[in-house]
């Protein structure tokens, strides 16, 4: 062991004296959703250095030597932060593990971390599993030889998995073929099997998902290779088997150590001294969306005895339920699309999704494709259609599109002429695949195969299906000839162990496919094209973004291939003619559907708007648009900005917007800075300009008159830009609501719009932290001639009381304000607040904690007022004290008041004032006040003196049946019947 000097004491970024119960430790902030380190403990462990990592084992060692099982250095020395998180769990369970690792920490001088430590123990210590003082393992006890038959078997591993990749996947002409890590997967490696919360122990089963082409695969085998070189977990004793699910699903039946032998020929007494310790098996199973068999949720048909031979789908059930091998590790690779399928079965799964490239290693990938002289030039073209540069995530689609777009530019083409969309690369590159007329079948021949590659394609994606039989193959007319053809280009694969079953190379390939179906002219049928069914375009076109839709692809598909130029070059490369017959029904279906329904409120954007972006007709998305007059959008990516302002520029009718922006902006332009730190990234240039783009629509559309604003965190730039659309001279926009946004959003670009625009009436800020900066803003906005707001709506603001004092001061000088609406606002320490309401109509201050003190100022404008019309003072708990200023003000007023909305227990005082007969008001709310049956003969009496009062509502009140007969006999008595809800 070598010896590693103490480092100095680098921090980590985290603040010793922030100890606030409610402060959020810096490590929850570095975890991507779905990333193997979500809910997992000691994320602290990241931030060690390498050199203080090393130190940190060195120290950890002289805690194992008393051990059973003492651990080598050999066996931490290459271990991540993640695997020593799980050796000390595993070793030392319940709190001791971070008792331990405090301790190190000590003696490494690091007082933050121990602090660090100290909270994260505090805060989980009641869900922690309890100690086991008998954890540790106990090694298999290998006879001469069979030491040796692993080191073997780890060879043959190493050789079947390196390189990871399967060239099958890759297919066409690989002559330009260039793989790629993933950065992010990669970093996921050494963490799947991170200690979770609550319990603090490791996942027994992980669950890694994506779509396809993602890495789930590459993933796989990328462990087996690191478990096979001893570079993964190496403190335990595992003995790792990758299955593809395609193994189980045999017709004969078998068992599961048969399987395992069948690995592992000759090892059959081996085999069973593995088996008998089931804790150190690790089990990589993939491959399920080739599963044809249904697997089996119910308990009593599934087997625990893995010497029992067993149908592959009872075989592969048991073992995803953990009725077969419970103490195993399994890690299961799955498609998105599969996981509802699974799900069932599995006991307490951890889930990590595979994000494939990001922004820079997709930029990265381009470099490192083209040469010098083109690479800026293509990826300019890439990045202006983030429809595509999106798909490219998925490392093989990055390739296939990089491998169209030279195909083009050998040609001399232009890209942007040639590929107007991203369906148009997909028609550039598969259609190489394809051979030449001279070396195909007949013009007829080869129309009927390639009429039956889109059958199967269509069928098997509206039925979810992704391996085919031959009774498939002949529902779509595909004979072997076509077959063989499909498979000598790579559209098709055969199935591994089964000489009749087929799948597409590539999931892309039948999203492709399917969609061609519905747009190919075929003269040979009577009707020469195959029509899409109401509820299909319904399918593609309703289901928003964030769902998950596993028919996006192929809508996308579909409406690419009806743009006039994407049309013309499939009939060039496939040699059919395209019909246009089911673009018409499109456009009647949407036209319907937004006449049965408005748009429904979506997760995302809305997947019709990435179908029109597609198409990119003018006539069309207009005509398809014209129905919408209300937009729900969450904006999270480049594409949703670009898409969102295509669509809505030419949502001609569009009257509300709600917008959520969750995307980083800052994030973009360090992801896609690259190289030239001094200069403006592409994408992040590209960005601004579309949200520009977006943010012009409030200018030119003179029906928008609503805009929404919620959840969102925007850079400065960026509400500039919005701010400058809403005080263009054309923006019509009356109504503007912003709900729990940065708190830089009260500055003076977007405070401006009050001033900047004349035709805003309503402005609601709800869940914003207001400063005294932002509050002086608006208060001089108010104060301005040229503000023309009717209605202000402050909900839930955290402001300090001199802040709420300076509004109060200030409203009386805006001649137009009619209506303030102040709900959830703490006012109990501004002593005698009470807004100016000379003017007001409407006033409404609700769950405030208004005092006493400040009930008799408000009593005294109410009482002075000649405008108001409706008071709400809901949620107040006033008390007798405080309700008597208001109660008392209400037989004496001098304004018209209609509407009075009260929660209070001073109900009786009330009763009171309202048998005054200079009382006007007409409606009282005491929904839920929390009032009984004591106050209804007060109530009665009231009811029986006051003639002005025609509505009251009493509802959600415990008032009982004598309370009820109380209010009856009284309302029976009057000559002029009054509305009463109970």
């Amino acid at each position: 062991m070598s010896d590693v000097n103490p480092p100095s004491d680098t921090p980590i970024p985290f603040s010793s004296s922030c100890t606030h119960s409610s402060c959020n430790p810096p490590w929850t902030f570095s975890c991507y959703p779905g990333s193997p380190c979500e809910n997992g403990v000691m994320l602290y462990m990241k931030y060690v250095s390498n050199e203080e990592l090393q130190w940190f084992k060195q120290l950890l060692l002289t805690e194992f030597r008393t051990g059973t099982m003492p651990i080598t250095w050999d066996q931490v020395k290459t271990a991540s932060w993640a695997e020593m998180v799980h050796l000390l769990i595993e070793r030392f369970p319940g709190r001791r593990a971070w008792d331990v690792t405090s301790n190190i920490f000590a003696m490494m001088n690091r007082e933050n971390m121990c602090a660090v430590v100290c909270r994260e123990i505090n805060g989980i210590l009641h869900t922690l599993e309890p100690e086991d003082l008998n954890v540790g393992e106990t090694q298999v006890n290998l006879e001469e030889g069979e030491s040796g038959k692993i080191r073997q078997y780890k060879l043959n591993v190493i050789d079947k998995c390196f390189p990871t990749w399967d060239f099958m996947t890759w297919p066409g002409n690989q002559r330009d073929f260039f793989y790629q890590d993933v950065h992010r997967h990669t970093e996921y490696l050494p963490c799947l099997l991170l200690p979770k919360r609550p319990q603090g122990r490791q996942p027994k089963t992980v669950v890694i998902q994506g779509v396809p082409g993602i890495g789930k695969t590459t993933l796989a085998k990328r462990v087996m290779l690191e478990w096979a070189s001893n570079r993964f977990y190496t403190h335990k004793l595992w003995c790792a088997f990758y299955f593809h699910c395609q193994e189980m699903n045999q017709t004969t039946e078998h068992s599961f150590s048969e399987l395992i032998e069948h690995k592992w020929p000759g090892s059959q007494d081996l085999v069973a001294k593995i088996m008998s310790k089931p804790d150190q098996l690790l089990l990589l199973l993939d491959g399920f969306e080739e599963l044809t068999s249904t697997l089996i949720n119910r308990p009593e048909d599934l087997s625990e005895d893995w010497r029992e031979k067993l149908p592959g789908s009872v075989l592969l059930s048991s073992l995803l339920s953990k009725r077969m091998l419970p103490e195993a590790t399994l890690l299961i690779m799955i498609r998105c699309t599969s996981w509802p399928t699974c799900k069932p079965l599995l006991k307490c799964p951890s889930l990590v999704t595979l994000p494939g490239f990001n922004t820079m290693e997709k930029i990265k990938y381009f470099q490192m494709y083209f040469g010098h002289r083109e690479r800026d030039r293509v990826l300019s073209f890439a990045i202006e259609n983030t429809i595509l540069f999106s798909m490219c995530q998925v490392p093989v689609v990055c390739w296939m599109v990089c491998s169209g777009l030279k195909q083009q530019m050998e040609r001399g083409d232009n890209l942007t002429q040639a590929c107007p969309n991203a369906t148009s690369v997909f028609v550039r590159y598969i259609s190489s695949l394809f051979p030449t007329r001279a070396e195909n079948f007949s013009r007829k021949i080869h129309q009927a195969q390639l009429e039956g590659l889109c059958h199967l394609a269509a069928d098997s994606m509206w039925h979810r299906k992704c391996v085919f039989g031959k009774e498939d193959l002949e529902e779509a007319k595909l004979d072997q000839t076509g077959v063989a053809a499909f498979l000598g280009m790579s559209v098709l694969r055969r199935i591994a162990g089964e000489e009749d079953r087929y799948a597409f190379t590539l999931l892309i390939f039948q999203e492709f496919f399917a969609a061609l179906f519905y747009v190919l002219c075929f003269p040979q049928r009577l009707k020469n094209f195959h029509v899409l069914s109401h509820v299909n375009i319904q399918r593609l076109i309703a289901s928003p973004r964030g769902s998950k839709s596993y028919l996006s692809h192929m809508g996308l598909f579909l409406f690419g291939f009806l743009n006039g130029t994407c049309a013309s070059a499939v009939e060039q490369s496939f040699g059919c003619k395209v019909s246009f017959n089911n673009k018409r029904k499109l456009l009647k279906v949407i036209s319907r559907l937004q006449k049965c329904e408005p748009p429904s409120p979506c997760y995302g954007v809305p997947q019709l708007f990435y179908c029109l972006r597609e198409i990119q007709e003018e006539a069309f998305v207009s005509q398809a648009l014209h129905g919408y007059r209300k937009v729900v959008l969450k904006i999270g990516n480049n594409k949703d900005v670009q898409v969102s302002a295509f669509c809505l520029k030419r949502c001609e009718h569009l009257q509300e917007v709600e917008l959520t922006v969750t995307l980083n902006f800052k994030n973009v332009w360090k992801l896609s800075s690259g190289s030239h730190p001094g200069s403006e990234a592409p994408e992040s240039k590209a960005l601004h300009g579309w949200w520009q783009d977006l943010c012009s629509v409030f200018a030119t559309n003179d029906k928008l008159e609503v805009l929404t604003v919620t959840n969102s965190v925007l850079e400065p730039p960026f509400w500039k830009a919005l701010a400058a659309a809403l005080k263009h001279p054309q923006c019509k926009l009356q109504k503007l609501l912003l709900r729990r946004v940065n708190s830089i959003v009260l500055n003076q670009d977007l405070i401006g719009v009050l001033t900047g625009n004349q035709h805003l009436r309503y402005l609601e800020i709800q869940r914003v932290e207001v400063d005294s900066n932002a509050m002086k803003l608006l208060c001089r906005a108010l104060r301005s001639p040229q503000c023309h707001l009717q209605c202000l709506r402050l909900e839930d603001c955290l402001a300090a009381p001199r802040i709420w004092m300076d509004l109060g001061s200030n409203l009386q000088v805006n001649r137009h304000l009619k209506t303030l609406i102040l709900t959830k606002i703490s006012l109990e320490s501004c002593g005698a607040y009470y807004p100016s309401i000379a003017q007001m109509e409407r006033l409404s201050i609700e769950n405030c904690n208004i005092t006493q003190l400040s009930c008799e100022s408000l009593a005294f404008c109410v009482g002075e007022s000649k405008t108001l019309t409706h008071l709400s003072l809901a949620e107040n708990a006033l008390k007798d004290e405080g309700a008597k200023h208001i109660w008392n003000a209400l037989s004496y007023l001098r304004c018209p008041l209609q509407r009075l909305v009260l929660k209070d227990d001073g109900v009786i005082l009330l009763c009171e004032a309202l048998k005054n007969p200079d009382c006007t008001l007409q409606i009282l709310e005491l929904e839920n006040c929390l009032f009984t049956s004591i106050c209804c003969q007060a109530m009665a009496s009231m009811l029986c003196k006051n003639q002005h009062l025609r509505h009251l509502d009493l509802s959600k009140n415990v008032i009982e049946v004598d309370g009820i007969l109380t209010l009856r006999e009284a309302l029976s008595s009057q000559k002029k019947r009054k509305e009463v809800i109970l």
